[in-house]
């Protein structure tokens, strides 16, 4: 298993510790619930509803590819463990990912926000058997989930958790990767977004999560906006802007942006 520095060793080598502050995966305000930012501060999220009707994803998802049992058990267990489970990526945008992984034909991959590992192993079920998921988060409990759950999939010599600041850990890692996908603290995506720019193929692909957070992007002026609102209100700006880029903002769940180097 690669090493990212000099970290200790977890489970089989594959989850390295580093520190504690960063990065966590925070959900959009779908119910009232706290989360932790990448200072370890704890912030409540406001209930608000989601953009697609549930109908309509209940629909979507009767015409997605079913997953293996094994990932419906890993969604069911982190639904009923885990804190805010609406962190979890799901199955129609887990199927996204993967065809984003088989589209690009990506060797290397790179994730901000392991959470319970769902994505992760979703975007493994199309690499090739030399290919690596490089997969960064900061909740201990979380990656020894995450783990648990890897060490028995198909795929467990694909992915290795780095457990710590995600900044530190992305300058660990040498590049280019073929696929970015952020899904971390809100408030730090400009800088995760600019560091996976650093470390990204000239083909590669970013996809970034939560870029709708509800739909309340549309207003981050408002007195309750949350720093996280406002966080991604400001990214959304800054990537559409951002000559360097070409970009595709998807209603998917939450919002899903694709973002590629211009040519």
């Amino acid at each position: 298993m690669r090493s990212t520095g000099s970290p200790v060793q977890v489970q089989r080598s594959t989850i390295a510790f580093e520190s504690d502050t960063c990065t966590a995966r925070h959900v959009a305000p779908l119910c009232s619930q706290r989360s932790r930012t990448a200072t370890g501060d704890s912030v409540s999220f406001a209930a608000m509803a989601g953009i697609v009707p549930d109908h309509i994803e209940q629909y979507a998802l009767a015409h997605t590819t079913p997953v293996d049992g094994w990932m419906d058990a890993l969604a069911e267990e982190t639904r009923a463990t885990l804190p805010a489970p609406g962190m979890l990526s799901g199955a129609v945008e887990g199927r996204l990912l993967e065809m984003l992984v088989f589209a690009t034909g990506a060797r290397r991959v790179l994730e901000f926000g392991t959470y319970s590992g769902y994505s992760a192993l979703s975007m493994a079920r199309a690499l090739p058997p030399d290919g690596r998921i490089f997969t960064l988060e900061v909740d201990p409990k979380h990656a020894e989930f995450a783990q648990r759950h890897i060490e028995v999939s198909p795929y467990a010599d694909r992915i290795e958790i780095l457990l710590g600041p995600a900044l530190e850990s992305v300058e660990r890692l040498d590049g280019p990767f073929d696929l970015v996908f952020i899904d971390a603290d809100k408030e730090n995506y400009a800088r995760y977004y600019e560091a996976a720019l650093a470390k990204l193929s000239p083909r590669g692909l970013i996809a970034v999560d939560n870029t709708l957070w509800s739909g309340a992007v549309l207003d981050p002026e408002t007195d309750d906006a949350s720093d996280s609102t406002r966080a991604l209100a400001a990214f959304n700006d800054m990537v559409v802007a951002d000559p360097r880029v070409v970009c595709v903002m998807l209603t998917i769940r939450d919002g899903v942006t694709l973002i590629r180097p211009r040519a």
